[in-house]
């Protein structure tokens, strides 16, 4: 069993996690990381993810401070631009329609930027996400929409990573060791009822950080918060985020908050198993849908697919999706836009059609209506605005008029064959209703009163998205969160 008397407790192995256990060692305190899953599929939804991570700059120099090995040629072939305080702020506020906790809101934006360059002085390397996030124009990629760096490998990378720092550092973490119920003294959280391969037993830590996702992975309270039909989403990534930690915050008095029947829900493929699968990561998502459109069972377009950009659409059109009849939809391209199709297109766990003509596309589109489908595309190529010059790096204005559902930008006939149809359906990523923390990440009570010894970070934290959410900023909230509830509690722990 080991050592059982700890300063501070992490319940949880992804990103957020090893954040706030590294923050908490800084401190003086010692730390224990409690995964429950085993170690070839620790890491929770971190290591499903690209690695992608929304984070401010002001130009190349702050690229450079978290890509210091960033060479001459990419800066002289690249234009960075700059991504601003305000433009963090404003694109926060307008995908959560105003609803964000502004104080929360405020410390993810202002410190997202010092965050990462504490994770990078730890050993977390960034590289800019070429080819997915800036298309090369007139021999220059332009960066676009607010995202620009990911982790060295993705998700699995960045977890790899973090274990071997947090291994350099002294860090235990213990796998197979689900957290089951909190253990409080006179208002004082004063350690975790845990169960590994040898049984139940308690550890005592002078304080507990949550850190152990949300509830997506549980069917039942999907059905009972976000409703009907999002039991038959699939889970985009690890099978462990249940919800206990949620629920053992809630089972001594935290206050709920934040958009409890929302969540981050992307087109998935419609083939996919029912949880993530580590080996495929994220390719199982399908994000080139602006550069496409996308057809339901009856035949008919359901969605702008050129609303914005996919950083800004992506994460709400999976309940879209789901909303369907049948519960998915087909992605339809020709070849003038296959060369913009990001890499998860081509794995080989994909369920795909091709067809040299619209009619014989039609007959392969299963579940569809074929004369429907047919129709459509006729009335959508007659509604393109060709007058207008294709550009996937800006919001072009290239639209259709007229239509029952328009598309906005990056509209292109479907009349270059030969024709692909991708089948997706739902896959939730992570729920947005979680616990409310003080500004040192301390959880609150029904109250509004700190838990004493009881924080919390990462995807159990409410209040910070609702409805939808700006792509890369789910990681840098671990992150940043993640910071600061390690720093807090290792503060009181160690008595600093």
């Amino acid at each position: 069993m080991g050592q059982s008397n700890w300063d501070v407790i992490v319940v949880g192995g992804g990103n957020a996690a090893f954040c706030a256990a590294l923050a908490a060692q800084e401190q003086g305190a010692s730390v224990v990381m409690l995964e429950a899953a085993p170690q070839d599929e620790a890491g929770g939804n971190s290591a499903f993810t690209a690695g992608a991570m929304r984070v401010v700059y002001n130009g190349v120099e702050d690229i450079r401070r978290l890509v210091p090995d960033l060479s001459e040629t990419e800066i002289e072939t690249t234009d960075f631009g700059t991504y601003t305080e305000e433009q963090f702020f404003d694109d926060m506020a307008r995908v959560t329609q105003y609803r964000a906790d502004p104080d929360l809101v405020e410390t993810l934006v202002t410190q997202s930027l010092d965050t990462l360059a504490w994770m990078r002085e730890k050993g977390v390397r960034f590289v800019p996400i070429y080819g997915r996030q800036a298309f090369k124009i007139d021999g220059k990629f332009k960066f676009w929409g607010g995202l620009t760096l990911e982790t060295v490998g993705g998700g699995p990378g960045l977890i790899e990573m973090w274990t071997e720092i947090a291994k350099r550092e002294g860090i235990e973490v213990r796998y197979e060791t689900r957290a089951l119920d909190l253990i409080a003294e006179n208002n004082r959280i004063t350690g975790v009822k845990v169960r590994d391969t040898d049984g139940e037993y308690e550890l005592s830590g002078k304080t507990v950080i949550l850190a152990c996702g949300g509830f997506q992975a549980n069917a039942e309270m999907r059905t009972r918060y976000l409703g009907p039909s999002w039991d038959l989403a699939k889970v985009r990534g690890t099978r462990f985020n249940t919800g206990e930690g949620i629920r053992m915050a809630m089972d001594i008095g935290a206050s709920p908050y934040g958009n409890w029947s929302g969540c981050h829900a992307v087109g998935w493929e419609m083939n996919a198993p029912e949880f993530g699968d580590l080996a495929v990561g994220d390719q199982f998502q399908k994000h080139s849908y602006p550069f496409a459109i996308m057809v339901n069972s009856t035949g008919r377009r359901f969605v702008d697919e050129g609303a914005d950009f996919r950083n800004y659409t992506y994460a709400k059109y999976g309940r879209v999706i789901l909303e369907q009849p049948g519960q998915f939809a087909w992605q339809i391209f020709d070849q003038k836009t296959k060369h913009l199709q990001r890499d998860e297109y081509n794995i080989r766990q994909i369920t795909k059609v091709t067809a040299n003509t619209i009619e014989e596309l039609a007959g392969k589109l299963e579940g569809v209506d074929p004369d429907a489908f047919i129709a459509e595309i006729e009335t959508y190529n007659a509604a393109v605005n060709q007058d207008i010059e294709f550009n996937p790096n800006i919001k072009d204005g290239r639209r259709t008029k007229g239509l029952a559902v328009d598309k906005t930008n990056w509209a292109n006939t479907i009349d270059e064959p030969p024709y692909e149809g991708y089948a997706v359906t739902c896959g939730v990523t992570f729920t947005f209703g979680g616990l409310r923390i003080s500004d040192e990440g301390e959880v609150l009570n029904n109250d509004m009163k700190p838990i004493r010894g009881l924080f919390a970070a990462g995807e159990l934290v409410g209040g910070i998205f609702y409805f939808n959410y700006p792509g890369g900023s789910g990681l840098t909230s671990g992150s940043v969160f993640g910071k600061q509830a390690g720093t807090a509690a290792g503060r009181r722990a160690s008595g600093n």
